[in-house]
């Protein structure tokens, strides 16, 4: 959570690869010269959809900010094994000149051709241009032009990207259709797709998906996986082949697949689980609590690095052995369960301190192996982890990897938020979840700490229609599906800045969770869920009048 109160308290090196400027096929005549004008289309990402590029992993995606120009532009995810290489291959002339530039942001970020010429910068801070140029071959007809990032160097930026010259203009002649369009595969929030290759005159240059009459990707292979579906939810799927000179062809067959119940996307998954802290603030007897409230689960603070990449309660506590398992133990014997909060405002954390996305990865499913979890949370925080792109992007595919190894896990990723919704680093980390296709199932925000003032349920509301809005224009989501995805975390009592969450108050904001099937709903916490007026914000206890456990009593009447 983010009180700081409440919390005790690498990057790799990167080996610089120069790329070599390559000309092109040497050509029997003269070059000609091309005249200025821009042959790519997309080349501002002005459209919303990546579509006629194609990024390799499905790790590009059109973001609203950082742009250089217009109102659009391209993020493309790097990681540890994939460069986010983002393609489009253009009808082009033979033996002519031509020049290529765009504007990029971030570390190591390269532009050129497939097979030639290429150039690259280092620009973490601000947009910087790029250019090159190259010699088409004698017979060349087409080209394939890139901008990639560098491993484990987190998202890169590029706009407005031109290539300078004329088009090759003499193929209007669409692909074949794709054949025999099937699913491979569903859960309860994605659709795997498979399909046999078009056929074109000059050259198949990829294939965009459609959901119903809505492209949700573009993919140079023949597979791809669709996610941030519901569950129990019938979706049609079609998909086109397109060639370099922007032909398309028409839709394939359609294949209707009806997702799994439960699990994943967000609805099916209701959780009413406050903070319990084993290490701080009195605890109190876990199932004393559920039988005085009804209460089911748990969110048990916290898991930190005890040092590298080894998760322990507390980065203090083993995983199992000790009193946190003996505690979680009677839980589920008493018909509970838990999940663990992994991360926090302060403290030694897994995501900094695992150097790779693997090892963050094998850190998460040491927890989720040391108790059959069937969720786990990130609480993503302060400026090493949440305010750190390169750490935002190793948490998220690190849960990307443990949700494909764990089928039926649930994956929930909780932030600070504003009064009107995400910040910046919120809304990023949720475009980077759509990038990644981390497939995250319930985003939770923390609305308190974040100058609420008198009115906390008003700003709460508001904070959580901010990130409603934020995923649906994100996903695609309509309402819904989207307040399906979050998750309110509320401080019961008095807040670090004073801010008061009264009984009264913590009911009117779940009655609203409940009003709109929210997907869980949690406070800090449990140890502090007892009275004592006058007595400010300490650790075992609210600050305010109430009975002994009555925000948990409230917080168990959570249905969504």
């Amino acid at each position: 959570m983010r009180s700081s109160l409440f919390r005790r308290s690498r990057r790799r090196l990167l080996a610089l690869l120069g790329s070599a400027a390559l000309a092109l096929a040497g050509a029997v005549a003269l070059p000609g010269t091309a005249h200025a004008a821009n042959i790519l289309s997309n080349a501002g990402f002005e459209s919303g959809a990546l579509s006629p590029w194609s990024c390799t992993g499905n790790l590009g995606s059109v973001v609203s900010s950082p742009v250089h120009g217009g109102s659009k532009a391209l993020a493309g995810a790097a990681g540890s094994s994939d460069i986010a290489k983002c393609t489009q291959t253009v009808s082009v002339q033979p033996n002519t000149t031509y020049s290529l530039s765009g504007w990029v942001r971030g570390s190591y970020v390269y532009l050129g051709v497939n097979g030639g010429a290429s150039t690259w910068t280092s620009s973490p801070s601000a947009y910087s241009k790029l250019t090159v140029g190259f010699t088409t071959g004698a017979s060349q007809t087409s080209v394939t032009v890139y901008v990639h990032g560098w491993y484990a160097q987190g998202t890169y930026y590029a706009d407005d990207i031109s290539l300078d010259g004329p088009g090759g203009g003499s193929d209007t002649q669409a692909p074949g259709v794709p054949g025999n369009l099937r699913s491979t595969g569903k859960t309860a929030s994605s659709v795997s797709l498979t399909w046999n290759a078009s056929t074109d005159n000059v050259g198949v240059a990829g294939y965009d998906v459609y959901r119903g009459s809505s492209q949700v990707l573009s993919v140079s292979g023949t597979s791809a996986t669709v996610s941030g579906l519901s569950p129990s939810t019938g979706y049609a799927f079609t998909v086109k082949a397109r060639d370099a000179a922007g032909n398309v062809s028409a839709a394939s067959n359609a294949v209707t697949v009806t997702t799994d119940a439960g699990g994943g996307g967000g609805t099916g998954f209701k959780q009413a689980a406050p903070y319990l802290y084993l290490g701080w603030g009195d605890p109190p007897s876990a199932t004393s609590v559920m039988s005085a409230t009804g209460i089911k689960w748990y969110t048990m603070a916290f898991i930190l690095s005890s040092g590298g990449c080894n998760p322990a309660w507390d980065g203090q506590r083993a995983l199992t052995g000790g009193n946190d398992q003996a505690v979680i133990n009677s839980i589920r014997a008493a018909g509970g369960d838990i999940v663990p909060s992994i991360g926090g405002w302060s403290g030694n954390k897994l995501g900094p301190n695992c150097s790779s996305v693997e090892a963050l990865a094998g850190a998460y499913q040491k927890v989720i192996d040391a108790y059959g979890l069937k969720a786990i949370d990130v609480d993503i925080e302060n400026t090493d982890e949440f305010e750190n792109a390169t750490v935002q992007d190793r948490i998220l595919n690190a849960l990307k990897i443990v949700k494909a190894n764990n089928p039926g896990l649930r994956t929930i990723i909780t932030f600070g938020t504003s009064t009107t919704g995400p910040n910046y680093w919120g809304n990023r980390l949720i475009e980077q979840a759509k990038a990644l296709n981390a497939d995250i199932d319930v985003f939770t925000i923390m609305p308190f700490d974040f100058g609420g003032g008198a009115d906390m349920y008003g700003n709460t509301v508001n904070a959580t229609e901010g990130l409603k809005t934020k995923l649906k224009s994100t996903f695609g989501w309509d309402d819904a599906t989207a307040y399906a995805h979050i998750g309110i975390s509320g401080m019961n009592g008095l807040s670090d800045q004073q801010e008061l969450t009264s009984p009264a108050t913590w009911t009117q904001i779940r009655d609203w969770a409940n009003s709109h099937h929210l997907a869980r709903l949690a406070f800090w916490s449990v140890n502090r869920d007892r009275p004592c007026p006058g007595g400010g914000v300490t650790s075992n206890c609210s600050g305010i009048s109430q009975s002994n456990w009555q925000f948990t009593s409230i917080t168990a009447g959570f249905t969504g």
